[in-house]
């Protein structure tokens, strides 16, 4: 058996083992996940809340912005609380008031520490006990904690009103006045954020940790981290290290057995004098939409950056009364993950005759329709959460086409399927044109295989987001919803990725086919075997069991493994742009390849590693530290990959044209300086002092408003402005850069005896 018929074979057992391990952990998801009442009654029979009443509390949620306006669990935006904390702290600081006043006649904030002590020693026992019924479907709790949740009822109703003794509170969440306009929708909405804090703090049968293993952490009643926690935290540590040390003894090993002889790079540019076809021309449309949505999304990240600031204005004008924080945020992290998207979806179709040689019949017809759909998707998603947001659209309506609001799985359900269909054309698109290639025998085989199988994950894995209903646990919601973010999005795109590129280095003459066949399977099996079970480390206290965590911890540690030995992917990149003078065409393309490497290590590694255990991501989900790695692994990861392939993109759509090589280095460097100084000036401060603050006080104090309206938070927030504006520079000399490729461009001289003409 070759080396590459056993990579292959490894790779196969690899995907069907995780993908097994994974959908057998979410069935164990499902059977043990937080049981949803029937009602929640008093001792005496008195009904509190009914199943009704906290579906329907879940629905107001979701379409006012659900996880874009503050978090349920952790997941979510930044500026407004933790529902699921902030509801807990209030009650447990009200009932212990209710038991000082009886007991001691006195407020709990009032009483000396050895009487806090006792009344707390009492009180916990109370507020963990389980007292839910499975034969009847009941919570029971007794009439002093009723008393408590009538009180946080109470705040919330006012909260979500325009009532005015609330607003200023309500300028410090962002939150615009009558976020729920009606009465009856705040009720429910306070039974869905009591059953959420109900499950993070009550224990489950048999077991001395609650549902979310103790998250968050909340001293006064008795949550911190269970032993597991810090158990699977030092064994991922461990399996680190060991995942570390046997990558870098194969990659010495392999690399001292498979000396072979240096690769002469041919005299001039293979794809120098290639013709576009029809459809590689039509793609040119997609990288014109991929720069529309990119600015916009930095409009709006600095319209939500500012809202931290002024709540409900921006320099005094009252956006907040046409476009809310939660509809700015929703659009800023919608359109991250669209135009990366768009970006390498443009690249499949266009890459595709390239390989092949082969345009398919009405191959530019399903390139255009495709097109059509994605813009119809983008402004019928987006009208439809505006509506929702501003409560203009229903209930009734708000799943299927206003906000779901799940973070980064916003849209509504009609425009997912609309989405998923869209990626089952683009799959069919792909694979026409790819098929003369896979057909073929070659050593380019198992690269154009991979390159299909990774197109076919990337169209099917989507419908993992329509595998939840409006109703649907919210346990399973989040399981599914991190199979699109983390599998779909952080998995096979960069599978796709890296076939990408190890094919156009072999098509440019860099590289031979064998070898790049065998270093593309194997950086495929070492980047899944840590990110398929890696999904659970986003599930650590989303009401799953220690299961989750431990495999959570100890496979997710792996996925720091493969950016170990970064430096060698970078120097070989690199050595590729150098390897003979007419690599200068593909100077920018290249660095930013080299770009990725950088923050793969830097996001994705230091910071995503900072916090992955589940000790740290404990204390740290939901903060800014939390920000702090999706700001760098996302755009400067993904995002600079699809810049860097929508270059190498139009290097071939416009041969003819000369590049502006100054415009190009004011781009790279902008938005490589600008997402620097926007992690190190205000995400990371901002993240260690609410680190501390969560630490010293709790986990809902690093996300209260009393915290979040400090002098310091405020500075480090306008610290954001040197980043934001370089960044922004930068985009817009990218944006500028393609204007001119076809406004007025300026002709590049090609010599004659390097014009040939490619298959394609």
């Amino acid at each position: 058996m070759s080396t590459t018929d056993r990579l292959w074979l490894g790779l196969c057992t690899l995907l069907i083992i995780g993908f097994g391990v994974l959908l057998w952990m979410g069935t164990e998801i499902h059977r043990q996940a937080p049981p949803m009442p029937q009602a929640v009654v008093t001792e005496r029979g008195d009904i509190v809340y009914t199943r009704t009443d906290i579906e329907l509390g879940r629905q107001v949620w979701q379409s006012i912005g659900g996880q874009q306006l503050g978090s349920v669990w952790g997941h979510g935006a930044l500026v407004a609380p933790d529902w699921s904390a902030d509801w807990l702290h209030r009650e447990a600081t009200a009932w212990l008031d209710l038991r000082a006043r009886a007991k001691n006649e006195m407020a709990y904030a009032d009483l000396g520490p050895g009487e806090q002590a006792r009344v707390q020693a009492e009180f916990r026992p109370l507020i963990r006990r389980n007292t839910f019924d499975a034969a009847r479907g009941r919570i029971v709790v007794s009439a002093e904690r009723e008393q408590a949740i009538t009180q946080v009822a109470s705040h919330y109703s006012s909260l979500f009103s325009s009532d005015p003794t609330t607003h200023t509170l309500r300028e410090r969440y962002a939150m615009r006045e009558n976020t729920v306009p009606d009465a009856l929708h705040r009720r429910a909405l306070s039974a869905f954020f009591f059953w959420t804090s109900w499950a993070a703090v009550t224990e489950r049968p048999g077991e001395a940790m609650s549902y979310t293993q103790n998250w968050p952490y909340e001293p006064l009643v008795g949550n911190t981290p269970t032993a597991s926690t810090f158990i699977w935290t030092v064994f991922s540590v461990l399996f680190m290290i060991a995942g570390i040390a046997l990558l870098a003894w194969h990659n010495a090993v392999w690399h001292h057995k498979d000396k072979v002889e240096a690769l002469a790079p041919p005299l001039q540019d293979p794809l120098r004098g290639m013709v576009p076809t029809p459809s590689m021309k039509a793609t040119a449309k997609y990288f014109w939409l991929v720069v529309a949505m990119f600015l916009v999304q930095i409009l709006l990240g600095a319209t939500t950056a500012h809202y931290q600031v002024e709540g409900q204005s921006a320099y005094g004008i009252a956006l907040s009364d046409v476009l809310p924080y939660a509809l700015t945020r929703t659009w800023h992290t919608q359109l991250a993950v669209l135009w990366i998207a768009v970006a390498w979806l443009a690249t499949g179709l266009y890459i595709g005759p390239v390989i092949s040689g082969h345009e398919p019949k009405y191959q530019r017809l399903g390139v255009n329709l495709l097109f059509v759909c994605l813009v119809a998707i983008v402004v019928g998603a987006f009208t439809g959460q505006w509506l929702a947001v501003m409560q203009k659209l229903g209930l009734a309506n708000n799943f299927w086409f206003g906000h779901q609001g799940w973070e980064y799985v916003d849209i509504g359900r009609f425009w997912q399927w609309f989405l998923f269909i869209g990626l089952l054309l683009w799959l069919v698109l792909v694979g026409r044109a790819l098929w003369p290639a896979l057909v073929r025998k070659d050593d380019m085989s198992s690269i154009v295989g991979l390159l299909f199988l990774s197109t076919v994950a990337i169209g099917l894995l989507f419908g993992a987001g329509l595998m939840w209903g409006e109703h649907t646990h919210l346990s399973m919601v989040e399981y599914w919803r991190w199979w699109v973010v983390h599998l779909w999005v952080e998995g096979f795109f960069e599978v796709f990725a890296i076939a990408v590129i190890s094919f156009l280095f072999v098509k440019l003459g860099l590289v031979r086919g064998k070898t790049a066949t065998v270093n593309v399977l194997f950086a495929t099996i070492v980047f899944m075997s840590g990110g398929i079970l890696g999904t659970f480390h986003h599930l650590y206290f989303a009401g799953t069991t220690t299961a989750v965590v431990a495999l959570g911890a100890s496979i997710s540690a792996l996925e720091v493994v493969p950016l170990a030995l970064i430096g060698l992917e970078a120097y070989e990149t690199w050595r590729h742009g150098q390897a003979t003078p007419w690599m200068q065409r593909y100077r920018w393309p290249i660095l930013f390849f080299l770009a990725v490497s950088f923050w793969n290590l830097v996001g994705a590694g230091l910071f995503g590693f900072l916090i992955n255990t589940p000790l740290a991501l404990y204390y740290m989900q939901g903060l800014n530290l939390t920000a702090l790695h999706g700001h760098t692994a996302l755009f400067g990861v993904y995002g600079m990959l699809g810049i860097g392939l929508m270059l190498f993109c139009l290097r071939g759509l416009k041969p003819e044209v000369q590049w502006n090589n100054g415009t190009l280095a004011g781009a790279f460097w902008g938005l490589s300086i600008g997402l620097a100084l926007m992690a190190l000036l205000t995400l990371l401060p901002l993240g260690v002092l609410q680190l501390q603050a969560a630490l010293e006080n709790g986990y809902w104090y690093a996300r209260s408003a009393d915290f979040m309206g400090k002098p310091i938070v405020h500075l480090l927030v306008w610290m954001r402005v040197p980043g934001d504006t370089v960044f922004s520079v930068g985009a817009l000399l990218i944006a500028w850069f393609v204007f001119r490729l076809w406004v007025a461009p300026q002709r590049e001289t090609i010599p004659l005896g390097e014009v040939t003409v490619g298959r394609a």
